[in-house]
């Protein structure tokens, strides 16, 4: 299938942006929220409880990431694309009305254990690429939708957060905005999930081949709206109908075209053609008839070593790149010069930038632009050229330095330091919008078959969301020790440690050959006569003659 069937399927899209506006919009006023709850008048440790929040949510979907990957095979995609739907645009309504740690944490991970959508969906887009060269625009689709999820995002959290300190002319106090402060972009955003579920429920197609071909009365009732919107003027439109006098005699009741029935089928065609020509179109009926059965059940060898090898590559991206996503904030958010140690360079130094929800919501959705344009462009152009593997590989080798220089920016003039943090931002956005698509690449053609597919990205979703549980938590809590001991450079340089370990994983990882290879060896070995191609000339004399 060709990737403008993937472009065209604007449903997917369309509920595959509501989940980065929910999760994102937090990220520039986690730490405000966190200090509002007063737990504790430390501030270095406001750091440790903001990664918690974000942690609650990645590590209870780990919890259930290869469940909804297998109810996924058993009922279809469709179904547990829009439960994870429901259950985030919850999450986010109850994380509004937060009014201490307890409930954000529990808020948060009733969205993670109520989504699975990222495997999901990557299985989606398995099911309908099927061919190697369709796979780089195929696999930019949905990091380039989650890409503008993440502008808007942040830029409806940053802008909605307080809303009685930001917008003092709408939202009075002692209003619910007043005594809920966090309320208004996560009511925000579970306006837009809920709309994603309808859209989904109107008009998502079902991908799952066997599910595909049971009714879904959803579709229907969005297919009959979407006609009853469209109708116009159809008797101006509608051709004039042919008398009686130019009808066609000679072919009214002419069967279908030979290519389109075995040759048994027609006692005439069949006495007619010769037998190259039959066993041609025998072989072409055939393949078209097993191309309507789904795929068989999956291999036992379904985990062979290059999937395990991409799935561990995989966890330890969403760690170092969760970890930053999560860090970032925070960084921006630390008071400028509040902790006076003495710097002792190169690695002794401790230092914020101070910045407001507002400032912070700017340059996260300045990320999220960039991002999406890397995704769009630079990615497919990239991996064409490279490989899926050759790119994933120099990706891998060279993140360190991504971890090991970003520290570094709190020591620039302050006149310079915008630049280095958008500097650092296209690096990082870059690095992160050509590395997923390119695993996923390698994983999906390392399948053994398409119904393996739900389990295999169940479980790198899994690993990936415990990755992403981690990460937040464990880099919060070194960067309040970092901070307190004078290394506010700690936690990333500790995360550059964990990226020198993707890094030797994946030049261990060997081009995998799955179901897509065997697929192209098959069309390049197949006979002419199975082709849909144009017949030859001694076959052509026969349907002359027919």
């Amino acid at each position: 299938m060709s990737t403008c069937r993937i472009l065209s399927d604007n449903e997917s899209a369309l509920c595959r942006i509501c989940e980065p506006i929910a999760f994102m919009s937090i990220f520039p006023y986690i730490y405000h929220m966190v200090k509002d709850f007063n737990i504790t008048d430390d501030e270095s440790k406001i750091s440790f409880y903001a990664g918690m929040v974000t942690s609650s949510f990645t590590f209870a979907e780990f919890s259930t990431s290869v469940l909804w990957g297998r109810l996924s095979d058993k009922i279809g995609r469709k179904p547990v694309l829009l439960m994870g739907l429901a259950g985030t645009g919850l999450s986010v309504l109850i994380f509004g009305f937060s009014p201490n740690l307890g409930v954000a944490l529990f808020a948060r991970a009733l969205g993670g254990f109520l989504n699975g959508n990222i495997g999901v969906l990557q299985t989606t887009v398995a099911e309908l690429v099927t061919v190697k060269e369709h796979q780089p625009r195929a696999y930019a689709v949905m990091p380039l939708v989650w890409c503008l999820g993440s502008i808007i995002g942040p830029m409806i959290g940053g802008a909605l957060a307080k809303p009685v300190e930001t917008l003092p002319s709408i939202f009075s106090p002692d209003s619910i905005w007043d005594r809920f402060p966090y309320l208004l972009p996560n009511l925000f955003s579970a306006i837009c999930v809920f709309m994603g579920v309808i859209i989904g429920l109107l008009f998502l197609e079902e991908t799952h081949s066997e599910k595909r071909l049971e009714r879904d009365r959803g579709l229907e009732l969005g297919n009959y709206l979407v006609s009853r919107v469209t109708k116009k003027e159809r008797h101006s439109e509608e051709l004039p109908t042919k008398g009686p006098e130019e009808q066609p005699l000679l072919f009214e009741n002419v069967e279908p075209l030979p290519g389109y029935r075995t040759a048994e089928g027609s006692p005439i065609i069949s006495s007619s053609i010769g037998p190259g020509l039959r066993e041609s179109l025998d072989l072409e009926a055939n393949a078209q008839v097993e191309a309507g059965k789904p795929d068989k059940k999956p291999t036992p060898n379904t985990f062979t070593r290059p999937v395990i090898l991409i799935i561990i590559s995989y966890g330890i991206l969403a760690f170092h790149t969760m970890t930053f996503d999560a860090l970032l904030p925070v960084f921006l958010s630390t008071d400028h010069q509040s902790h006076r140690e003495p710097a002792s360079l190169p690695f002794k130094f401790a230092d914020g930038f101070g910045f407001d929800t507002r400032t912070i919501g700017v340059v996260l959705s300045v990320q999220g632009l960039y991002s999406m344009a890397s995704t769009c462009f630079l990615f497919p152009t990239v991996t064409e050229r490279l490989g899926a593997l050759r790119l994933f590989r120099f990706l891998s080798l060279s993140y360190p330095l991504l971890y090991f220089i970003t520290p570094y920016l709190v020591l620039l003039p302050d006149s310079l330091r915008m630049v280095g943090i958008y500097a650092i931002i296209i690096w990082k956005c870059t690095y992160a919008t050509m590395a997923f698509p390119s695993n996923a690449i390698l994983l999906t053609n390392s399948a053994p078959t398409l119904l393996s597919l739900g389990t295999i990205n169940g479980v790198a979703a899994s690993t990936a969301s415990l990755s992403r549980a981690f990460g937040p938590t464990i880099s919060g809590l070194l960067y309040s020790v970092g901070l307190r001991s004078g290394y506010s450079g700690l936690a990333w340089w500790v995360t550059g440690l964990v990226t020198i370990a993707g890094a030797y994983i994946s030049v261990r990882i060997t081009e995998p050959r799955g179901r897509m290879d065997e697929k192209e060896e098959m069309d390049e070995t197949m006979p002419d006569s199975t082709v849909i191609r144009g017949p030859s000339e001694t076959n052509q004399e026969q349907l002359d003659r027919v």
